[in-house]
């Protein structure tokens, strides 16, 4: 282990699809990890017309924010769009105004043609969102209501956090989070104009739930991403439970909190969900365990 590699020999069990996972894989390798693939959740789209019949809504004006919660949001309206014979650029009129969780949403989105005027820096999560939100809702006769198209699993946290600030908050299941892998013809596919930084990914080891379980508890891998809320519950069910040992990295504070509520010790949560602030996350716990290591009395 090094400076400029601080991951040297760690075997790295990355909790995300195939095609989800190259930025961060690159970003562990570089670090010096050994990263595997353990695909424990994929995307399916929402399967009915209620998504539908509100992006009708939105492109015709009846909503003053739109809320894209997520890349995963940005691929399912796009995978509509695309079925509808439009794009995400002329579904969105001049006025609706665009929020969404962060830096790498709001480039993503950029590329999309769509311009994001709101978005937290620091605290990148639907918490964060809510924080920055306006107080009260239009008074100049504007419409208050705001689209949330999300997963069918999301939390409440935008929804109330809006409702509390005056607005009129309506969420509609946008894309279905399942066990990998997803149904054929029922998948998620649609490609990002700009490639999300987890994504372009190069084929690595893949390991079902089961095979990573062995290799934790043997001590061949010795670290666990957890990618999202839905990873941990998957990693609950199918992995757990893992050894002291075996250093848990979330990929921010939502996840933290689910891995604890499962039983799960995280030693150490990402600042920012990016492939670099997962890194750099798991290398300070590394860093961490090892100094405590060396404390101990022989």
């Amino acid at each position: 282990m090094t400076a400029n590699r601080p991951l040297a020999g760690l075997r790295v069990a990355v909790t995300r699809s195939v095609d989800r996972a190259g930025g961060l894989l690159a970003a562990l390798e570089g670090a010096g990890a050994e990263p595997v693939l353990v695909p424990l959740i994929d995307f399916e789209v929402s399967g009915n017309d209620v998504l539908g019949r509100a992006l009708r809504r939105l492109a015709e004006g009846e909503y003053r924010w739109l809320v894209i919660s997520s890349i995963t949001t940005v691929r399912a309206l796009k995978q509509w769009c695309e079925s509808a014979g439009t794009s995400l650029a002329e579904l969105v009129p001049p006025s609706t105004s665009v929020a969404t969780i962060g830096p790498t949403s709001v480039d993503i989105l950029a590329a999309e043609g769509i311009e994001a005027v709101l978005a937290p820096t620091d605290v990148q999560s639907a918490a964060g969102l809510v924080e920055l939100w306006p107080d009260a809702a239009p008074a100049d006769g504007t419409t208050n209501k705001v689209l949330l198209p999300q997963s069918n699993l999301a939390s409440p946290t935008l929804v109330d956090g809006l409702a509390a600030k005056g607005w009129a908050p309506e969420a509609v299941t946008a894309y279905r989070t399942v066990d990998y892998p997803a149904r054929d013809g029922r998948r998620l596919t649609a490609a990002l104009a700009a490639r999300s930084p987890m994504q372009e990914c190069v084929a690595r080891d893949v390991l079902a739930p089961a095979q990573a379980a062995g290799e934790i508890r043997s001590g061949a891998i010795g670290a666990v991403v957890l990618a999202s809320g839905s990873a941990a519950r998957r990693t609950a069910e199918t992995i757990a439970p893992l050894p002291e040992s075996c250093l848990v990295v979330a990929i921010g504070e939502p996840t933290r909190e689910e891995a604890e509520r499962l039983g799960m010790r995280v030693a150490a949560t990402a600042v920012h969900p990016t492939p670099e602030g997962i890194t750099a996350a798991l290398a300070a716990a590394r860093t961490h365990f090892h100094n405590q290591d060396s404390q101990e009395p022989s």
